[in-house]
C-alpha cells in the first residue's frame, strides 16, 4: 500500500519558486518525492532552489517565467509538453501587487493587477487543468489571501479584489472538475514574513503590533509554514478535499476585531 504522502513519480509545477512559499513548498514536495517545474522571475533564485532540491535526488527544470505574460505561460505549457506532458499538481503562488488609494489608483495599474493575479493565474489553472482532465486526475493550489473575505485598508484595493477572484475561481474550478478527478483549493495566509513585509515595517514600525494583535498564535507566519499544506493537497491524503478555503493565519480570521488574544 503506498505511504499516505508519497509523491514518488509525480511532477509538481510551483510559481514563484525563487524564494519565499514557492521555493518553501518547491522543496517539501521534492523531500516527499515529487519532480518539479520550477517558475519564477528570478533567476538565481531560481537556481539556487533548483540546486537544494537536485541535492534531495529530485529531478527539477527551471524556468524564467512571467506568470503576468500569456505567451510566457502558453511556452511554458508547450515545454512541458515536449518532455512528456505530465502535470500532478500546480502551485499557482507567485504574483505581485501595487498598493494606491482608491481615488488614485490608475485604470492601467489595476488592469496590471488583475491580469497577474487573476488572469495569469486562471491560464495557469487552464494549461494544467486541460492535461490533468485527460489523465483523470490533478491537484490545483491556489494562494489567496484573508483579503478575499475581509478588507486591509491602506490601498490594497486592488489587490483584495483580486484575491476575490482567485476565491470564485478556485470555487468554479473544482465544482466543474471534481467530477472528473481534478481538484481545486485555495490556501489563505495572512502576515508570512518575507522581505517586502520587513520594509514595510521599516517604514512604519507601528505596523508590527497592529498585525500582531490580529494573530493569536503570537506570531508572523514563516514560509515553512505552508509546507505541511502543499505536501496534503499534492497527495492522495486530501482526494476527497476540493473546493477548499483553507486560513493560513495563526488564528487571524477566527477573532473577532474587538476580540483579545488570551495570557
Amino acid at each position: 500500500m503506498p505511504k499516505l504522502f508519497d509523491l514518488s513519480g509525480r511532477v509538481a509545477v510551483v510559481s514563484g519558486a525563487a524564494q519565499g512559499l514557492g521555493r518553501a513548498a518547491s522543496l517539501a514536495l521534492a523531500e516527499h518525492g515529487a519532480d518539479l517545474w520550477l517558475l519564477d522571475l528570478n533567476a538565481e533564485g531560481l537556481k539556487n532552489t533548483a540546486r537544494e532540491i537536485e541535492a534531495l535526488g529530485r529531478r527539477t527544470t527551471a524556468v524564467t517565467c512571467d506568470v503576468s505574460n500569456l505567451e510566457q505561460i502558453r511556452k511554458l505549457w508547450a515545454q512541458i509538453d515536449a518532455a512528456g506532458g505530465r502535470v500532478d499538481f500546480l502551485a499557482n503562488i507567485a504574483g505581485e501587487a501595487i498598493l494606491a488609494k482608491p481615488e488614485e489608483m490608475t485604470i492601467e495599474q489595476l488592469q496590471a493587477v488583475l491580469q497577474n493575479l487573476v488572469v495569469g493565474r486562471f491560464l495557469m489553472c487552464q494549461e494544467a487543468g486541460r492535461r490533468m482532465l485527460k489523465a483523470g486526475r490533478g491537484s490545483i493550489v491556489n494562494i489567496g489571501s484573508l483579503a478575499s473575505t475581509t478588507a486591509l485598508g491602506r490601498g490594497h484595493i486592488a489587490y483584495s479584489m483580486s484575491m476575490g477572484a482567485v476565491i470564485q475561481m478556485t470555487r468554479e474550478l473544482s465544482t466543474e472538475w471534481a467530477s472528473r478527478g481534478v481538484r481545486v483549493n485555495a490556501i489563505l495566509p495572512a502576515q508570512v514574513m518575507n522581505p517586502s513585509l520587513a520594509k514595510r515595517m521599516q517604514f512604519d514600525p507601528s505596523m508590527e503590533q497592529k498585525w500582531l494583535s490580529g494573530i493569536p498564535r503570537g506570531r508572523f507566519g514563516a514560509p515553512e509554514d505552508i509546507q505541511g499544506l502543499a505536501v496534503l493537497l499534492a497527495s492522495d491524503a486530501s482526494s476527497w478535499i476540493t473546493g477548499a478555503l483553507i486560513p493560513m493565519d495563526g488564528g487571524n480570521l477566527a477573532m473577532n476585531a474587538g476580540g483579545t488574544i488570551g495570557k
